[in-house]
């Protein structure tokens, strides 16, 4: 991940124990046709529970995706949430890469960067991690905060006003 400033360089690292997830998050990072991911959405929603950046979005609206979907790898080993007393959700940590989703086996090329632990049900596989030097690139991405609207001057999920895009991923195992 760069920042325009060029400053920092995330490079994740896949986790290639999850088939179906590897394998196609891979090819969204090294295709010819889509050789930069952009980083088309910083959230900071619901106070301190969501801190993820979303990209993998071909078509850059929300809704876009590969063509096919996959079934879950779902998490099975993450902390509880201390801030839920029903235990439903679990801490996705920092530095984590996990698959956007829209229910259940729907998973398609949107992605997620966990730039602060969050509090969610654990419903997104995990697939990878930020290194420690990407880090710096994702804090500095979120610290710019989410970009202004006409609508909407003080948003909590949109365009990150740091642009930021996805160069190259690293594949471990």
């Amino acid at each position: 991940m760069r920042s325009p400033s060029k400053d920092g360089e995330s490079r994740p690292e896949q986790d290639q124990t999850l088939p179906a997830t590897a394998s196609t998050a891979h090819p969204i990072t090294h295709r010819p046709h889509v050789a930069v991911v952009e980083v088309r959405r910083l959230l900071e929603a619901q106070g301190a529970t969501l801190k993820v950046l979303q990209c993998g979005d071909p078509s850059g609206t929300g809704e876009g995706g590969p063509g096919y979907r996959y079934k879950d790898e779902l998490p099975t080993d993450l902390e509880p949430a201390p801030t839920d007393p029903t235990g439903a959700r679990k801490i996705y940590p920092r530095g984590v890469l996990a698959m956007a989703n829209a229910g259940p086996d729907t998973n398609g090329s949107q992605f997620f960067l966990v730039y602060a632990d969050s509090a969610l049900r654990p419903n997104y596989s995990i697939y990878g991690t930020v290194r420690h030097a990407g880090l710096a690139t994702l804090d500095k991405v979120a610290a710019g905060g989410i970009a202004p609207t006409p609508d909407n001057p003080a948003p909590v999920d949109g365009k990150p006003a740091l642009p930021a895009d996805i160069i190259r991923a690293r594949r471990t195992c």
